[in-house]
């Protein structure tokens, strides 16, 4: 990590140039370099933007990554350059945020019309939505499937879940988090939607 003096120095200036102008150009050992000086930095930064969301934080690590490979612009000095990096975060960690709310809204709705389907004795066929959620479910690894229905449907802790499946906590979240992310983009994918 850079320390603001440390930037106001001719050879830092010079060397945040260079670093911002090789990820301009898409230059592969820059971006090595570049993760290697604030990989760290920006995920304790999006760990306190988040509140403290880890997955939340590691969601939008990711995407700001993506962002500064996709969007990088040469800087002169440091202090610009971690200025833009902490917009370029806020931006990618408020879309991830947003993107989550979307989906644990469509799987909380889903819960309460499956609960409203057993309770009224109403077919599934009911609704489009359900029905695709219920068809992507079955896609899914059996042991997968209990992971999804456990934790959004029963309502159990994540904690609960690795007791029942041996794994860690971390394993678990790990996994509901791609499990989600692939019944989204297949969800998306049938409805049509960006």
């Amino acid at each position: 990590m850079s320390t603001p003096e440390a930037a106001s120095t001719p050879g830092a200036a010079d060397d945040t140039l260079r670093l911002t102008r090789l990820l301009a150009t898409g230059d592969e050992a820059a971006f090595r370099d570049f993760h290697g000086r604030y990989f760290d930095r920006l995920h304790e930064f999006l760990l306190v933007v988040s509140r403290g969301q880890a997955m939340e934080a590691q969601e939008a690590l990711q995407e700001t990554l993506l962002r500064v490979a996709r969007y990088a612009r040469p800087l002169a000095d440091e202090h610009a350059f971690w200025c833009w990096l902490k917009m370029v975060a806020r931006s990618a960690e408020r879309d991830a945020g947003r993107k989550q709310h979307r989906y644990l809204s469509l799987l909380r709705n889903y819960a309460l019309r499956w609960v409203s389907i057993e309770s009224s004795g109403e077919t599934a066929a009911d609704g489009e939505l359900s029905d695709l959620l219920e068809e992507n479910l079955l896609t899914l690894d059996a042991a997968d499937r209990r992971q999804v229905e456990g934790k959004y449907l029963r309502g159990s802790s994540v904690r609960e879940l690795a007791t029942e499946t041996g794994l860690t906590e971390k394993a678990v979240e790990s996994r509901l988090l791609r499990l989600r992310r692939q019944l989204r983009e297949q969800l998306l994918q049938q409805l049509h939607l960006p």
